[in-house]
């Protein structure tokens, strides 16, 4: 029977996608779960496998088309037959033309989506590079080792980090030459610019801040560490499990603002901003509340390394009504950040601060403060909610030892 292949909705706020590439073309069959295509969200790249056993019989969208979610890609026939079935536009798969070798057809190698762009904007050839990645797969230095010192140097592309920004060949700007270059923005970079304007356009904000002393987690943090080396402790660390303690002990904090209505989220689940050369990623930690302080570390050191590869799925980045985006090591005391689309908060954390304050006899005392900032969606929480939340936060960072256990 004849049946559509749909762009797939990869979350709750995910409205359309890129087709990065086919990985099968018509004619050819599947199995189930076989990847069939591979769509970008304004997140992450996800290799959409097949439902069930099927043939390819069209393409309707060609790779590097943005298209909302819900839109036709192709048709496949899933081998059962129906009376009712329009008639196919092309003619049975037995009956395709199969290419021979003689066509001069390079097998299909699976290439990354930056890995393509790339190869695009330095003129490489993908079927001269050999890929360093799982079957094969061409990454984006494979392509980058395949660029001329002088070529790298004249596009920009000295390292993968630069080259990530790299996107699309420089245009002639409109102003004088020498007052800089203009580009197109990637896919990423242009959806997550739409998604987080309209975050800041339509969902009114409000920010609380407070300061939390950290000498106790600083002290305790130290002595963890010096007393094994399996799993180094951060000080994120302590922050997300603190927050995640937070919504265990104020579960009606832990909601969501939906277009069918407020959505009360059953696990403390927590957000955590990762920088990658793609740029900002938030893969979320499933469960933090319940989690003792070590298993909070492991979670998060396998979603950090995962981000970094570019290995986060979709359901990596789901979910979850807060993130925590930490930006102490950048020296900074405030952070206001914008709430990630589909979550009501996001909590901005500063750097260590030592400041002199009074003690109960008046006398001054080093406290060890780090400033953050909790931006809150004023349709899901009042100010006093906010606040009550923050308190609990600052408090589990005050006796950390609680955070020890799950």
């Amino acid at each position: 029977m004849r049946r559509e292949i749909l762009v797939p909705k990869l979350g709750l706020t995910m409205s359309e996608g890129v087709l990065v590439e086919w990985l099968v073309q018509p004619g050819e069959s599947f199995k189930v779960d076989q990847g069939l295509f591979v769509i970008e969200s304004e997140k992450a790249a996800n290799e959409i496998g097949a439902e069930s056993d099927g043939v390819l019989l069209e393409i309707t969208a060609q790779a590097g088309e943005t298209l909302p979610c819900g839109a036709v890609l192709g048709y496949w026939d899933d081998g059962q037959s129906s009376e009712r079935d329009p008639p196919s536009k092309i003619a049975p798969p037995e009956q395709v033309a199969q290419p021979g070798p003689e066509a001069g057809i390079v097998p299909r190698v699976p290439v990354t989506p930056l890995a393509r762009r790339l190869a695009a904007q330095q003129g490489v050839d993908l079927a001269a590079v050999r890929g360093s990645g799982p079957r094969g797969r061409i990454r984006a230095w494979d392509v980058l080792a395949m660029v001329p010192p002088q070529a790298a140097q004249r596009h920009g592309a000295g390292d993968t980090a630069n080259a990530a920004t790299q996107t699309a060949a420089p245009v002639e700007s409109m102003a004088s030459p020498a007052s800089g270059t203009l580009r197109a923005p990637s896919n990423l970079e242009r959806v997550v610019a739409q998604r987080l304007t309209a975050a800041k356009q339509q969902v009114p904000h409000f920010y609380l801040s407070v300061e939390a002393e950290m000498s106790a987690v600083m002290a305790l943090r130290a002595q963890l560490n010096a007393a094994q080396t399996r799993q180094r402790l951060t000080l994120n660390h302590f922050v997300l499990a603190a927050v995640g303690h937070a919504l265990e002990a104020m579960p009606e904090v832990n909601r969501v603002w939906t277009d069918e209505g407020i959505l009360s989220i059953g696990s403390s689940d927590v957000g955590m901003a990762v920088n990658t050369d793609r740029g900002l990623l938030v893969p979320v930690l499933r469960g933090v509340g319940q989690q003792s302080i070590g298993e909070v570390a492991r979670q998060a050191g396998t979603l950090i390394a995962r981000a970094q590869a570019g290995r986060l799925t979709s359901a990596d980045m789901h979910g979850g009504a807060i993130t925590v985006s930490n930006a102490g090591m950048h020296d900074v005391t405030y952070m206001t950040s914008i709430i990630n689309p589909g979550q009501s908060m996001i909590l901005g954390v500063g750097s260590i601060r030592e400041v002199f304050r009074p003690d109960e006899q008046g006398q001054p005392v080093v406290r060890r403060e780090m400033g953050m900032v909790l931006s809150a969606d004023h349709r899901v929480l009042d100010g006093v909610a906010g606040l009550k939340f923050l308190k609990l936060v600052v408090q589990a960072l005050s006796q950390p030892m609680g955070l020890l256990v799950a």
